[in-house]
């Protein structure tokens, strides 16, 4: 028996996103080049205030920083992990772990496994 494998897409404030499957289409933003609100000229390592959304920024030459707080120290600008494009909170991303991505209103999300699922969680808690 042949099984056929659809990628049903979702409509979130105006962006598609469809789930990856066998066969799908490419997310229509599924990299750095597409996610609205990134920051540019930002310096690596300067201070940044918001840790929750529109995180992502390029410095002068080109490389994709985020706004981060490690062990709750003052923010600042580190280099990203690879960025995929826009995503949907709590959505499977088996195959980009520890990879990031911005969800459709600009919350900052990172890929985590646990449990033995991979998700796109908040990036601001991972």
């Amino acid at each position: 028996m042949r099984t056929t494998v659809l990628a049903v897409p979702l409509v979130i404030a105006g962006a598609v996103i469809a789930s990856p499957a066998a066969g799908a289409e490419p997310l229509p933003c599924a990299g750095p080049e597409c996610v609205p609100g990134i920051a540019g000229n930002v310096v690596l390592g300067a201070p940044c205030t918001n840790t929750t959304h529109y995180v992502f920024g390029t410095t002068d030459w080109g490389r994709l920083v985020f706004c981060g707080s490690p062990r709750r120290y003052a923010p600042r600008y580190f280099r990203s992990p690879p960025m995929e494009g826009i995503r949907v909170e709590n959505t499977n991303c088996t195959g980009f772990e520890n990879s990031v991505a911005q969800a459709p209103d600009g919350l900052f999300l990172s890929c985590v496994a646990s449990s033995g699922e991979s998700l796109w969680v908040r990036g601001d808690n991972s």
